[in-house]
C-alpha cells in the first residue's frame, strides 16, 4: 500500500462521497490531486468499507467518518460528492449532522432543494463544479 502524502493541518479535511479505489475513475483522480496538494482525503463509499483508498480507511457514511476523525480531534470540513443528483439529499442531511462547512457537488451534479437545505443550515454550497479544476485555477471559494 503506498504511503499517503503529508497533509497540511491548515487545509480543510475533505470527505469524498463515492470515492472509487480505481485510479481510472474521476473521483480517484480528483481526490489524489487534492491529497497531493496537502488536503486530507477521507473516503466514503459503502461498497469499500474497511479498505484503504489513497492510504486512508474508507467509511460507509459521513457519520462513521466524522466519529473516527473526532477521536483524533479532527473534523470534516468539505463534503465532495461524486454521486447522482438524486442521491444528494441524504448526503446533505449527514453533512449538516456532522457540522461540515461546505457541500460540494461535482460537475454535472445539481440538486436545488438539497442545496437550499444545506444553505439554510449554514453550509456553503458549490454545485456543478469540480474541486480539482477550481483549485488548479486558484478559485478557492473561501473554503479551500
Amino acid at each position: 500500500m503506498p504511503s499517503k502524502p503529508e497533509y497540511n493541518p491548515n487545509n480543510p479535511v475533505i470527505a469524498v462521497v463515492g470515492l472509487s479505489p480505481k485510479p481510472e475513475r474521476p473521483s480517484y483522480g480528483v481526490a489524489r490531486y487534492m491529497q497531493e496538494r496537502g488536503y486530507r482525503i477521507i473516503p466514503v463509499n459503502p461498497m469499500h468499507v474497511g479498505a484503504h483508498i489513497l492510504g486512508e480507511p474508507c467509511y460507509a457514511n459521513l457519520y462513521d467518518a466524522a466519529k473516527a476523525l473526532a477521536a483524533d480531534k479532527q473534523k470534516i470540513d468539505i463534503v465532495d460528492c461524486f454521486r447522482k443528483a438524486e442521491d444528494i439529499p441524504p448526503i446533505v442531511g449527514e453533512a449538516i449532522m456532522i457540522a461540515a462547512r461546505c457541500i460540494w457537488m461535482q460537475l454535472g451534479i445539481v440538486n436545488e432543494p438539497a442545496a437550499a437545505k444545506a444553505r439554510a443550515a449554514g453550509l456553503q454550497v458549490e454545485m456543478d463544479s469540480c474541486i480539482k479544476i477550481e483549485h488548479a485555477l486558484g478559485n478557492l471559494h473561501g473554503i479551500l
